[in-house]
């Protein structure tokens, strides 16, 4: 059996599931920069075939398709954030509220 008494064992942490989600957002928040970079590097990996050689312009096109999508995302995983706070905020007033 364990050795260390009942109050020294760590205990199971329970997330609401809010809170938990609200931690994956900031996660997203996180890597999305991560994300972008290796978006943005993959035309640098497309097949140079000698006859066949991808256009400057699709590339370029690429990229900024990338950078509208990340733009769109940070909008999207803010406005739940935002969400997210507004209702967890009225949460803790209700909560200290005699």
């Amino acid at each position: 059996m364990n050795s260390q008494p009942m109050s020294e064992r760590r205990q199971a942490l329970f997330l609401e599931r809010q809170v938990y989600r609200r931690h994956r957002l900031v996660d997203a928040i996180k890597a999305l920069p991560f994300v972008g970079l290796l978006l943005w590097l993959l035309p640098l990996l497309w097949a140079r075939e000698p006859g066949h050689a991808v256009g400057t312009a699709d590339a370029l096109v690429y990229l900024f398709v990338v950078w509208f999508v990340l733009i769109a995302l940070s909008g999207i995983v803010a406005v739940f954030l935002a969400r997210n706070a507004e209702t967890g905020s009225d949460r803790d007033r209700a909560s200290k509220a005699p």
